[in-house]
Formats: C-alpha cells, structure tokens, sequence
C-alpha cells in the first residue's frame, strides 16, 4: 500500500533557516495566525474609515459587516500560506469546490441537526411553542452561518488540522484540532467544561474526519454553517450558548445532559451520540482506505 500523501512538503533543496522559520508545521501556523490578525486590523480599520461600522447601522448591516471582518481576513491569510510560503494550489478551496461541495455540506448540516431535533422530540425535550415569521435570519445566516462556517473551518481544518497531520499524523491532529476547536467555545456565553467537550468530539472530530477523507474545506464549511443555521433560525435553540431567533419557537425540557442546558443542543448526549456515530463510520472508512498518515519522522 502506497504512503498516504500530504498538501505540503519541505522543499528538499530548502536551506536549514528556511526549513525551521518558513516550512516548519509551526512556523507556518505562526505566519498564518499574524496574517489573520493583520488583515483583521486592516479591516475594520478600514470598514471604521468608511463609516460602515456606524452604531445607527441596522442589524443587516452589522452583521454584513462583521463577515466581511471575520471571512476576508481568513481567507486572505489562508490564501498567501498556501500560494506564497507553501507555494502550491489551494485544492482544499478550489473555486470548483465551492458550489457542489457547499451545497452537499449544506444538505449534510441540515439533515443531521433536525435528526439530532427529532431524537430530542420523540424524547419528550424539544417543544415547539409558537412560530415566528418576522424572525431576523439573515444576520443568523450572515454571521452564525457563513461566518463562522467559513471562518472556523479555515482555521481550524485547513490550517490546525492539515499542518498538524502533516508533522504529527492524522490522530495527533484530530486530536489537537478537537481539543483547541472546543476550548475556543469556553468563551461563549453559558458555556461550561461539559459542553466544550461536547462540542470538541461531536463537532471536532468529526469535522476533522470529514476534511480528512475529502481534503474539501467548502463541504466542511458547508456543513458547519447549517449546523448553525438550522439550530438557531429554524429550531429555536441558542447556537453554542448565544440566543437563538428563529422561527420556530421552542424550548427544551428535561435534565441539561439530555436537553442541552442554556448552551443549546450541542451540550446534549444526543448531538454527542449522534455526531459521535458518525465520526466512527468516518473514521472507519479512512482505515480501510488507508488514508491516515502517519508521523513525519515514520513515513518514507
């Protein structure tokens, strides 16, 4: 069986300098992360300059406003990694990716967050009290949604992930990749360590699987942004601790650990079980095509 591949290599002629501060797995996390605070500074200072950050502004355009400052920033970053230290063609974020990927990542997000729903209704915990027509999702979409798909799965997927496989292997970099994808949750309202966890298995790892198997940021991305989406804006139920607007109003019943708590379904055993499942078919998959790659210093 052939060594699986990875997207990027060391240069064999590279120098020993160029080696460690350019082509190493952490110098180029190091370089990503300053490009994305760069941008992020030039971006609203510049939004700032042109008055779109204004506090009169309506909700549409504040949220517009704050995906251009979290998606562009990302993207940019992502992109001068890749074409100008890696020196290699974004394949992860191919422009003919992004439709048909997207929109299979789409189906996928909406499909098993309403089972996640259903599982919570046959049990007696989600209840659907109301509706609401007039509910705002298009700063749900524009900010829950695509800007939190798009910007996640950029830095967490294509950078954490990909360049920790590449050094470590692909079970240090689930595991990496998970653990810091949850504990970045911890600073969200009503979050606890429980739900951190939570979110680190059910979502990490198996996002982490995802873009393993298909080497597709949009198919995460989609997926990702209508998990997020069909949460809040069309069950009612606060997307990883922040309030929910949707329209259909809802409440969960019945001890945290099966509801969710204040945090929302993410926290609940049921996403856990559910995504969970999921992961192991993945993971089950990458095995028997031989894709996991193995440490650097192990692989020919």
């Amino acid at each position: 069986m052939s060594e699986p591949t990875v997207a990027f290599a060391t240069p064999v002629a590279a120098p020993r300098w160029a080696r460690w501060l350019l082509f190493s797995p952490v110098a180029r996390i190091v370089i990503f992360t300053l490009l994305l605070l760069l941008f992020g500074v030039a971006a609203h200072a510049l939004l700032t300059a042109f008055g779109w950050e204004a506090k009169h502004a309506s909700a549409n355009a504040k949220a517009a406003v704050q995906l251009l400052t979290r998606v562009l920033p990302a993207v940019l970053a992502y992109l001068i990694l890749v074409r100008v230290v890696e020196r290699r063609a974004p394949t992860e974020l191919a422009p003919r990716k992004i439709l048909p990927d997207g929109a299979l990542g789409i189906a996928a997000g909406l499909l098993l967050f309403s089972v996640v729903v259903g599982v919570l209704w046959l049990l007696g915990s989600y209840h659907i009290v109301g509706t609401d027509p007039h509910a705002k999702w298009l700063p749900a979409l524009l900010t829950a949604g695509l800007g939190a798909g798009i910007t996640e799965e950029i830095i967490c997927r294509g950078v954490l992930y990909r360049i920790v496989e590449e050094g470590l292997g692909s079970w240090w970099a689930l595991l990496i990749s998970a653990l810091l994808f949850g504990a970045a949750h911890l600073a969200n309202p009503n979050a606890t360590l429980w739900a951190a966890l939570a979110i680190a298995i059910e979502a990490g790892l198996l996002f982490g699987l995802l873009y393993h198997l298909t080497r597709s940021l949009p198919l995460c991305m989609g997926l990702h942004a209508a998990w997020n989406f069909a949460q809040g804006t069309i069950y009612g139920i606060p997307v990883s601790g922040l309030d929910a607007d949707g329209w259909l109003v809802s409440q969960r019943t019945g001890p945290d650990w099966l509801s969710g708590g204040a945090f929302g379904a993410e926290a609940s055993v049921v996403a856990l079980a559910l995504c969970s499942a999921c992961s192991l078919g993945l993971l089950v998959v990458a095995r028997r095509r031989g894709t996991l790659v193995r440490p650097a210093w192990r692989r020919r």
